[in-house]
């Protein structure tokens, strides 16, 4: 057999010496054989929303508008009769998964771990002021004194297995949480390697990401909707047929 090129060699000799990347453990949320649902809701919108202030852990309250965002959100997934409620204790969440909470009459359970990636030293800060002060840091999205992609994504992911554990087989399990977290947290649940974690696409105040559980996990359904899911209808074979 011929030897390879010169550069195609190299390539190859460079390749072989660089070491093996360590696998990145993934918080495993076990998929039975129901058909449960998980509804990840963000809350609606606060004044630094508009700001586009970071707010992290920092706790704002909605404002007028993020009030009747979540009132009618609240009316659409009521309709998805839901068995279960969660939330971030934070209360432009927790404002948002009450207004869910009295159209059910479910009570809603609250996680510390549903939190908002903290911040660090960004909170309060606009996109703007944190481009200018912190250029390094926001090239690489790590905000100094606060949490990694890989920290958040890990607890809201534990945090969504504990909640699973009490939900039955048929159950709708409706989270209220945060932009950042839920995302982080669906690609951790969905099995997602941290590369390709920036393709999933952020959720809109108010709009949520729907995932199914299947023999062979956690599938995503929709993603950042705004109105209940219909039927997928279309000649892609699925576990529920062809």
């Amino acid at each position: 057999m011929e030897g390879l090129p010169a550069d195609r060699a190299a390539r190859k000799r460079q390749r072989a010496r660089r070491p093996a990347r360590a696998e990145r453990a993934v918080t495993q949320v076990p998929a039975g054989r129901g058909k449960r649902r998980l509804v990840l809701w963000r809350h609606g919108q606060t004044t630094w929303n508009l700001e586009q202030r970071f707010q992290g852990k920092t706790d704002i309250e909605l404002d007028e508008t993020g009030v009747a965002q979540a009132e009618r959100a609240a009316r659409l997934l009521s309709g998805l009769n839901p068995t279960a409620i969660i939330s971030s204790p934070l209360r432009r969440a927790a404002t948002t998964a009450g207004s869910l909470a009295r159209l059910t009459g479910l009570a809603v359970a609250y996680d510390a771990d549903l939190m908002e990636r903290d911040g660090g030293e960004w909170e309060g800060l606009t996109a703007t002021e944190i481009r200018e002060r912190y250029p390094a840091e926001h090239a690489v999205w790590e905000p100094p004194g606060g949490e990694t992609s890989e920290q958040v994504a890990k607890r809201v992911a534990a945090a969504l297995g504990r909640a699973l554990d009490g939900v039955p087989s048929e159950g709708v399990l409706v989270v209220a949480s945060h932009g950042a977290a839920l995302r982080l947290g669906m690609a951790e649940v969905l099995g997602f390697p941290e590369e390709i974690w920036g393709r999933l696409g952020g959720l809109s105040n108010c709009n949520w990401s729907v995932l199914a559980e299947g023999r062979s996990g956690w599938r995503l359904i929709e993603h950042n909707a705004g109105t209940l899911p219909k039927p997928v209808l279309s000649d892609d074979r699925t576990e529920n047929g062809a």
